[in-house]
């Protein structure tokens, strides 16, 4: 088992920045894979950017990242970060940290980002 707790959520400026961090802990050693994906009301879920035990990260292919959005890890805390800049109010929404453990998909209760205009 594994369980993840998401951070750093909360209200933010149009133009503004947060960084979200999600720590893991049970069974740590058998992830490959973390990230973060996240929810609008209404709408599906969606991949924000992942990021493997070895570093390698992929975005989504959606134009909302355009390279505002940075994943990165630290495994000697366990957890893993995704820093916004220039957020708008797009980009409102839960956001929640997943982990990938032997096949299985963990995830977060998700944390809630606003951005207002």
């Amino acid at each position: 088992q594994v369980q993840l707790v998401e951070s750093g959520g909360g209200l933010v400026q149009a133009g503004g920045s947060l960084r979200l961090s999600c720590v893991a802990s049970g069974r740590v050693d058998s992830i490959n894979v973390m990230g973060w994906y996240r929810q609008v009301p209404g709408k599906e879920r969606e991949l924000v950017a992942m990021i493997s035990s070895g570093g390698g990260t992929k975005y989504t292919e959606s134009e909302f990242v355009k390279g505002r959005f940075t994943i990165s890890r630290d495994d000697a805390k366990d957890t893993v970060f995704l820093q916004m800049n220039s957020l708008n109010p797009e980009d409102t929404a839960v956001y929640y940290c997943t982990a990938n453990a032997w096949g299985v998909d963990y995830w977060g209760f998700g944390t809630l980002v606003t951005v207002a205009s």
